[in-house]
């Protein structure tokens, strides 16, 4: 390995948080802090921070009902998030939208979404809109859309829809799927008749790459190439991380879908102690890397305290955010 230190400290540090954000949103939970359901994203970090890492400020992303790591790694505020969550003014829709409905335009956050495969035509049309437009990109060459799903996503008619427009128009987006094995608790080989998602690309004339979502390093290098391509208006890449999620499709799902030694076997592939491995054998001193930890704590303890401080949304704001101010005909 060759990369460049401070940019694989940032990746660790974005893994630390996403994990660390959300086994506090657990425990804050059960204490009854946090109504309704979470979906942990707990296993998956290195796709959305290798994913995210290769976009710049100006790109866009659309998201999941797993969403929380790609908040995260898109540059969302932790605190804000966890205000959310816990149904409070502070938070990034004002408590009114929870887990499944965080949006931050300034960040190029097109929203997370509850329903399965709805952020990928959103992506679409994100792209089609750079294209007519010809936005250009802080890092030149065409703004980028990149939509995050999981393999339950790719059996969705919007997927189709989706790609066969995508590489009709060849449009400026990135199709990254997360294939943690399960649409919710029906394993990959029985939902679709190939081994490799990224099989599917084909169908809609653009390259299908799979690679290893457990290693940020991979994530990374792929999203890059698939990102030149786009801005390039040479259309769009679809990327298939393999990866899996050690918690249940919910927090309080009974799993019984899955052996615990697969659990474990996976476990050992663990993103973020291997990317750790990694930054000591380039020569990272280990209290550095604790130092990463403890700013974490400290910056989840702002969170929770700011949750637990904020009020609810009040009644009287119930419409307030439904609809957009589209005036100039931009929305993001």
């Amino acid at each position: 390995m060759g990369f460049d230190v401070e940019l694989g400290l940032e990746w660790y540090r974005q893994m630390v948080l996403i994990r660390q954000f959300e086994l506090r949103a657990i425990e804050e939970r059960k204490k009854g802090l946090i109504p309704g359901f979470i979906h942990p994203y707990i296993g998956q970090e290195a796709c959305a921070v290798g994913a995210c890492a290769a976009l710049a400020p100006d790109d866009v992303i659309t998201s999941t009902h797993r969403g929380h790591g790609h908040l995260i790694a898109k540059g969302g505020d932790v605190r804000r998030m966890m205000a959310e969550l816990a149904g409070r003014q502070t938070g990034y829709c004002g408590g009114k939208g929870g887990s499944l409905h965080m949006t931050d335009f300034e960040l190029g956050i097109l929203g997370a979404n509850g329903i399965v495969a709805g952020g990928i035509p959103m992506a679409v049309g994100a792209a089609l809109a750079f294209q007519l437009r010809g936005d250009r990109s802080s890092q030149g060459g065409l703004r980028v859309a990149l939509a995050f799903f999981g393999d339950g996503a790719t059996n969705q008619g919007a997927f189709h829809e989706a790609l066969n427009l995508a590489g009709l128009w060849r449009l400026p987006v990135v199709f990254f799927c997360e294939n943690n094995l399960y649409g919710e608790g029906t394993p990959q080989h029985k939902q679709a008749p190939i081994t490799r998602l990224s099989q599917r690309a084909a169908s809609y004339a653009m390259p299908g790459v799979t690679v290893d979502g457990n290693d940020v390093e991979a994530v990374y290098q792929a999203t890059c190439q698939a990102v030149q391509r786009a801005r390039a208006g040479d259309g769009p890449t679809f990327i298939e991380g393999l990866t899996y999620r050690y918690r249940g499709h919910y927090e309080g799902d009974p799993q019984v879908y899955r052996s615990r030694d697969e659990v474990a076997q996976w476990e050992a592939r663990d993103p973020i102690p291997r990317w750790r491995q990694a930054l000591l054998a380039q020569g990272v001193l280990p209290a550095t890397l604790d130092d990463v930890e403890r700013h974490v704590a400290a910056l989840l303890e702002e969170a929770v305290a700011l949750a637990r401080s904020s009020p609810p949304p009040r009644p009287e704001d119930a419409l307030e955010g439904v609809y957009g101010d589209t005036h100039d005909g931009r929305v993001f």
